[in-house]
């Protein structure tokens, strides 16, 4: 498959279908950070063409798979490294508390010691595992019509950032006005929200726990 989408893609580099099929049989392959690259240019390409058609959609989902794939094998690769290491810290407080424990036996100072620095080990181990654990994505990168993050945010005279497939399909299928402000509004006064955006790349980038949500 791959080598019929090079030859499409040869042809016309900015067919939506061959970057997205390419994508496809990459990550197929297991090829994922160039399976993910060509997904990316398709849903792009897709987005500028037509943002709300139903491939947009299909592109979107198996991107967030694919991101979401990437992530959990980087995060299981990170969760039993940082096991190991706390394994070992906390060996290594163990024989040092044993050394410091005098011969006439365990002192309340020595104990209590050693207990602060079990208690300030398991809060530094549980810090480098935030990323990793789920929460709840921020509200100012959800759109509030779906409530999901936003993939395509744009925004209105009015202030109000919405995601694009939904407030055309809002504006076409309600009438021409901000769903949350009641304001008139035409589609052509929709300005992408690059802030957004940039914020809701970056969070994922860092929290890709998050793309199993969208």
């Amino acid at each position: 498959m791959e080598h019929d989408c090079s030859k499409a893609l040869q042809l016309d580099n900015n067919s939506v279908k061959a970057h997205y099929m390419m994508g496809l049989a990459l990550l197929n392959n297991h090829h994922y950070a160039q399976g993910v690259k060509e997904l990316d240019k398709a849903l792009d390409l897709g987005r500028g063409a037509n943002p709300k058609s139903y491939m947009v959609e299909e592109i979107w989902q198996e991107l967030a798979k694919a991101k979401y794939m990437e992530w959990e094998h980087a995060s299981s690769k990170r969760s039993w490294r940082l096991q190991c290491l706390k394994e070992a810290c906390e060996k290594a407080l163990e024989i040092q508390y044993v050394i410091d424990t005098p011969q006439s036996g365990i002192t309340e100072l020595t104990s209590d010691s050693y207990k602060e620095q079990l208690k300030t080990l398991q809060q530094v181990f549980s810090k480098a595992a935030e990323d990793d654990t789920p929460t709840e994505v921020p509200d100012y990168l959800c759109c509030k019509i779906t409530l999901d993050i936003f993939r395509d945010p744009v925004i209105t005279p009015s202030g109000v950032t919405y995601e694009r497939a939904v407030l055309l399909d809002h504006l076409q299928k309600v009438g021409n006005f901000d769903p949350v402000t009641r304001e008139p509004l035409q589609q052509h006064k929709l300005v992408p929200n690059l802030a957004i955006k940039e914020a809701v790349q970056a969070y994922l980038k860092e929290h890709g726990w998050a793309y199993k949500m969208v």
